[in-house]
């Protein structure tokens, strides 16, 4: 059966598990598009991120609701919430914390830094040195953190979403492969349609300062419990051997391309199945289809590649690179 294109059941005739996870999917939605008008692709790859257990890099230039379209969707999960604003002179310490001596007891307490929650907003990210970068590394791989050699976890629903600002390169520092590594996606936020921008000022045109969550009423949809029990059931979703072939056959595509001087790791495909099974809940469907991975090949690879020098001389992207990959790589039916 040729199942290249097909498509999902409406959340109304899915079955139980996956309406659960749909009506998830349509809650959250209302309750953004209160605040957040448009961004829907931008929504939808945060549900993904959110349903793999992933985190996402948001990039995209000023005022195009980065920072407020994370806000919002963490405050449709009944999730603790941290923001931490990267600054230059932010150190690993400020991060993830450290330990102060009490003079009162005479030993070290652990002070927790804004790293030990469930929802971790990292706002404008290359703005930090890479020194402070890197503390965020075990966190993302591991969900834990070591503090003067003792290993601490956290949360089992441990996500950060991450911005940063592709325009402005005075006092940025890029993000090592290593840290964009451990980004389930990256997405670009693009500016909205004249359409959109004109609902934009009707719903935010009142004041300058970056809109109240508190005013527009959001309330939680799912908790941490829910959350892992749906968590449990987008792994479980079928993945066929034909289409895992044409996710690795996709990703050693970009180990063998000219205009690439590194290609993705064997990290990255399993991350594009995760994703890919996330992708196919969301749309009702208990198996992973090719466009499933299509869908969702460039935000998960586009921050993985490493362009060669004389390719990006010629104005190659990485986006075109990877386009070339999915036009080339035949798609199983």
């Amino acid at each position: 059966m040729d199942t290249t294109g097909t498509e999902a059941p409406t959340a109304a005739t899915a079955p139980g598990p996956l309406s659960s996870i749909s009506a998830l999917a349509t809650a959250m939605k209302a309750q953004i598009g209160r605040v957040v008008v448009g961004q829907d692709g931008v929504v939808e790859a945060l549900l993904v991120a959110l349903l793999s257990e992933g985190h996402i890099l948001l990039e995209g230039p000023p005022g195009t609701a980065k920072t407020l379209l994370a806000r919002a969707f963490a405050a449709t999960l009944g999730l603790s919430f941290n923001r931490i604003q990267f600054t230059p002179d932010l150190m690993p310490g400020d991060v993830i914390g450290t330990n102060l001596f009490n003079f009162q007891t005479s030993q070290f307490t652990l002070t927790k830094g804004p790293i030990f929650t469930d929802f971790l907003l990292a706002d404008e990210i290359n703005r930090t040195p890479p020194k402070t970068q890197s503390a965020l590394l075990q966190a993302m791989q591991e969900r834990t953190v070591t503090i003067d050699g003792k290993t601490y976890p956290l949360s089992s629903g441990f996500m950060v979403v991450a911005t940063q600002n592709p325009i402005e390169q005075e006092g940025t520092y890029p993000l090592p492969e290593a840290q964009l590594d451990r980004f389930l996606l990256k997405v670009v936020v693009p500016f909205p349609s004249r359409g959109e921008e004109r609902a934009i000022v009707r719903l935010h045109g009142n004041r300058t300062a970056m809109p109240r969550l508190e005013r527009f009423g959001l309330e939680p949809v799912a908790d941490l419990g829910a959350l892992a029990e749906i968590r449990d059931q987008v792994a479980q979703l079928a993945l066929s051997d034909e289409v895992a072939d044409y996710i690795v056959d996709l990703v050693r595509a970009t180990r063998d391309h000219s205009s690439l001087l590194h290609g993705a790791s064997p990290r990255a495909a399993s991350m594009l199945a995760t994703a890919s099974r996330a992708r196919a809940a969301l749309r009702g469907r208990p198996y992973v289809v090719p466009d499933d991975v299509k869908e969702l090949f460039l935000p998960a690879m586009q921050h993985r590649v490493i362009l060669a020098p004389g390719a990006e001389v010629e104005g190659v992207t990485a986006k075109g690179v990877l386009d070339q990959i999915i036009a080339r790589v035949p798609a199983p039916r």
